[in-house]
This record gives structure tokens, sequence and C-alpha cells, in this order.
């Protein structure tokens, strides 16, 4: 079966195929959270409207048994996993004897889904890609991988130590142009050190970064146990936002008046978002918030804040099951929440791959899935939440449908060419969607242009759409009864591109 065609500027939706298991967890607020909806959510019109329901959690998932383990390697741990072009990559901590120098080394393998199994392109389970400097601040160990790609460009956030002293880890950064072959950068120097706001007994230092890539800011979030706002023991999870991936200019730290210039990433640490060691978080862009995966005492819980760090949306979930270290959640590549086709403002997948026993190194090891839904999910509630419908269409005022592209609405007279378009049809209509600007209405019968290199387009008010790769394109343009007129290259580069 055919899938679907895109106009210029969408983007694909991600689905995560999981095996499913019998069992619903049940949602369960953190300590300190709020279970009541964001200051900001609309009163309802009338007494009389029903209220929404609840959010909760359905289709617990596992996978069979461990997913991801490296060849002879006594550990595997800190998972990053992100969703491309229909697969899953993943890159853990774990340490081979084939690896020099001695220490933590990190593992890239690939699998079709959460099932596994993750192998490498050689056959093998997994492919080491990064091992210490030898020389430099990661002289010996690097763990802890967070993984992005913006802009075409992958980027590896770390953990490195040159040996196994008080206080010596800290965190890096390198980049790849596929993911496997990575350069420092920063010079090959640390980005965040320890702050040394005050001393506890545990002397971790600074590590286990995650990021993410939100309206153009690279969000970092990481352990310091020598920043002032951790707790007792050294946990709490601090945030740092930075345009540059390096963050070596204008670099903005998370306080309690929200984000502020700092001078460098060693500022006082003034406020935590999580009391926890070794977390994982994503964006969720139906809901505008952040989504925290930490490890509790029944599984991964899962800790929502809103855009602007001052309230917790919703409560949270925890995906329950065994753990051994903490959790790497399943996100798009630049560290967003899959979008679920089913259900894109309602329902968002949350997966994680997670250590799950102590080996025989006494280390974790046997990395294996767990996952939910969440539901009920008061999603897309503004026009600017709605751009997670991207690709999705729905039905229109004027008994047309209208498809979501870059965050506008293109009107389509025919269902069957928005069938053919759409990554799914929808059979209602989200409110936010009323807000969003109006692109172009693709009358039946709308003329259609053809490159001399065989490209296919749509003319709409003037502007080029186009469509797709040309055998989907020349079913479109069939479907929508629509003349096709050869033109010059000059002339399909002059059109204003939609």
């Amino acid at each position: 079966m055919a899938g679907p065609t895109r106009l210029l500027g969408s983007a694909l939706a991600l689905a995560v195929l999981a095996a499913c298991a019998p069992g619903i967890a049940e949602p369960v607020p953190a300590p300190g959270t709020s279970t009541a909806p964001s200051a900001t959510a609309p009163a309802p019109a009338a007494a009389s409207r029903r209220p929404p329901p609840p959010v909760a959690t359905d289709r617990a998932r596992r996978s069979p048994g461990v997913v991801a383990a490296g060849p002879q390697a006594p550990y595997n741990y800190g998972p990053a996993v992100l969703a491309e072009g229909g697969r899953l990559r993943m890159w853990w901590c774990s340490q081979l004897g084939s690896a020099d120098p001695p220490g933590d080394d990190l593992l890239h393998a690939e699998s079709a889904g959460t099932a596994g199994p993750f192998t490498a392109p050689d056959g093998s389970s997994g492919q080491p890609v990064l091992s210490g400097s030898a020389t430099g601040f990661d002289g010996m160990h690097v763990c802890d991988p967070s993984v992005l790609k913006v802009g075409g460009r992958y980027y590896l956030y770390y953990t490195g130590a040159a040996g196994d002293h008080a206080h010596g880890n800290a965190i890096g950064v390198a980049s790849s142009p596929d993911g496997v072959r990575w350069t420092r950068e920063a010079g090959g120097r640390p980005i965040v050190s320890p702050s040394y706001d005050t001393t506890r007994d545990n002397t971790y230092g600074a590590g286990q970064p995650s990021v993410l890539f939100v309206d153009g800011w690279f969000y970092l979030m990481f352990t310091d146990t020598t920043g002032r706002a951790a707790g007792w023991n050294g946990a709490g999870q601090f945030v740092l936002r930075a345009k540059d991936p390096t963050f070596l200019n204008h670099v903005e730290a998370l306080g309690e008046r929200g984000f502020e210039p700092v001078a460098d990433t060693r500022r006082p640490r003034t406020r935590s978002v999580v009391d926890a060691f070794s977390a994982d978080w994503m964006y969720v862009a139906a809901l505008r918030a952040f989504a925290i995966a930490h490890e509790t005492e029944q599984g991964t819980t899962v800790t929502f804040w809103d855009h602007d760090f001052t309230a917790n949306p919703i409560p949270a979930v925890t995906i329950p099951g065994p753990w051994r270290e903490g959790p790497g959640l399943v996100r798009t590549p630049e560290g967003h929440a899959p979008i679920s086709p089913e259900d894109p403002c309602g329902r968002v997948p949350l997966d994680v791959v997670r250590a799950t026993v102590d080996g025989a190194a006494a280390a974790p090891t046997d990395l294996s899935h767990f996952g939910l839904d969440l539901v009920n999910a008061p999603g897309c509630g503004s026009g600017q939440a709605a751009r997670v419908l991207d690709g999705f269409a729905v039905p229109s005022p004027e008994n047309t449908v209208d498809l979501v592209v870059g965050g506008e609405v293109v009107r389509v007279e025919r269902r069957s060419v928005a069938d053919r378009l759409a990554t799914r049809v929808l059979d209602h209509r989200p409110p936010a969607v009323d807000a969003l600007p109006p692109a172009a209405r693709l009358p039946a019968g709308a003329q259609a242009v053809r490159a001399p290199d065989g490209r296919l387009g749509l003319v709409l008010d003037g502007r080029l759409w186009p469509v797709g790769d040309r055998e989907a394109a020349q079913e479109v343009v069939t479907l929508n009864s629509s003349p096709v007129v050869p033109v010059s290259q000059q002339t399909w580069d002059g059109y204003e591109q939609g």
C-alpha cells in the first residue's frame, strides 16, 4: 500500500513500533508536583460542559528480553535512543577490551524497533564509536551519551573523565556527519565542569548530560553533585541553554527566576528540576512541555514541566519494571517525543531502554525496553502546540479537508487527495487548528507544473508546492484531475515556494 506523499516543508511523523504486553500503569504524581492543570488552561464556557477525561496511561509494553549488549562487555547502560528514518539508533556506555585506552567506551547499534535486537552494521552487537582521548579531560572514560541531529549534523554530549579521582567528571561534546565518526568539539575541552558551590560525600562531579533542541535553543540537563541546589546525596538535575551546540557563547542558566544569562557554565546551580541522577528528557510539542524520565522505586517516572518551567501541566506517570541505571527515552532527532499517528494531540508514546540487572562485574547491564502511552493528554491546546499536527489532515468547516503544512493550513477539496498527501486524516478537528493561518487552497483541477528534471508541483494561489517523489506526485495530480504543464527550470525557480 502506498504511503503518504508530502508537500514541501512538512516533516514525517515518527511512530515507535513496540510489542505490547498486558497491563496498564496508572499515573502517579511525583513528590512535590501539582496534579492540577496548568494555570493558563482555559476555564469551561459553561458549568454544564462535561470535564475532560483525566490523563491516564495504557498499552503497557516491554521487550521479550535483552535488546542490546556489547560483545564481551562487563556492563551496558546509559543509552541514548534516536528514531530516524523508520529505524532506531542507539548509543550506550560499555567497555570493550579491544578499544583503547582501557576505560568506558561508547557503542552504537541499530534496530527496526524497540523489541530489538540492536546490531551494528558489521553484524556485531555493538560498534565502538568513541573512546577516551588518552590525554584530555576525557582521557580514560567516555560515558552517558546524549545524541541529537540538528541542521543535518549529529551532536554527542557525554561524560568524560581522565581517571577515577574526586570530582573528575565533566561534560564534553562531539559532532559527526553520520553518528559514527565523531570529532571532539570545543577544542577537546569540557563544556560543563563541577561548579564547586559546595562539597558533599558524593564526589562524582558533573556529568550524565541529556540535550534537546527547541525553538533554536539547545537545552542541556545534567548532574552536578557540587551544585548548590542538589540534594544531600548530590542528586539533582540542572538546566542550561544556548544557541550554540558547544555552549561556549550566550549561555543561560535556569534559576528561581527562570532563564538568565551567565558568564560561563560553572555559575552557581540555584535550581534543580528533579531530584534524581542519570535522567533523560524530551520535549512534547503537543503539550508544550518537557518530559523528564528518572528512576524511582517502581520503575521510570516521567515528570512534566511546562515550556517556561513554572508548573507541572499534567501528573507524573511511571513506566514500571526492573532497572539498575538511568533510562534512555526514544526520541526524534531533535530530542522530541515521537508523534502518535493515531492521535497526535491526545496520545504520547513513552518508551525507554534501561539496564535491568547488575552483571558479573557488579555493574548495570542487560538493556531492555519498557513503555506505555499517555492518553487523554490535553494536547494541541494552542496554535503553537497544534504545530505537532504537521502533515496531518483534519475536517474543515467547508466540508473539505485541511492539511497542516509547516504551521499553516492548506484546504484540500478532494478527500482522496488529502488521504494521499497526509500522514493520516483525523476524524475530528482539534480547536487549535483554527488558530493556524491559511496558506492556500487546493481545488480539484488546480494547475500542476513539471520541471525539466521530472519534479511535479502544484501552483496554488501563485505559489509552487512541490509534491513528493515522482511516482507519488503523479498519483496526486491524477487524483486531483490537475492538468500538467511542462515549464523551464527558470520558470520553476521563479515561483515563490509554498
